[in-house]
């Protein structure tokens, strides 16, 4: 099983075998990328699909040398629990 995820101009968006199956919402604004909100489909929990999400923002806030102000408690949880990315975090 592979999540692909394309990113929107408000949204990362996961999808499996073609089904749109999570979104991570963001805004960016003067080199900070706010995480706003994740939601995953109750058949892909536990797949990996919101790490998938999270991960995208993150690498691509990192190759753009922007800031991440994490407001969505799941991205905010998953930053702590991969600690190589806690240096995007704003403030």
């Amino acid at each position: 099983m592979s999540v692909d995820v394309r990113r929107t101009a408000v949204a990362y968006e996961a999808y499996i075998d073609g089904e749109r199956v999570g979104t991570l919402t963001y805004s960016r604004h003067r080199g900070v990328v706010t995480a706003m909100h994740t939601e995953v489909s109750p058949n892909a929990k536990g797949k990996g699909v919101g790490s998938t999400l999270a991960r995208a923002l993150l690498d691509e806030a990192r190759q753009a040398g922007r800031t991440v102000d994490a407001q969505c408690p799941f991205v905010a949880g998953w930053i702590d629990r991969h600690q190589e990315y806690a240096d995007l975090l704003t403030g």
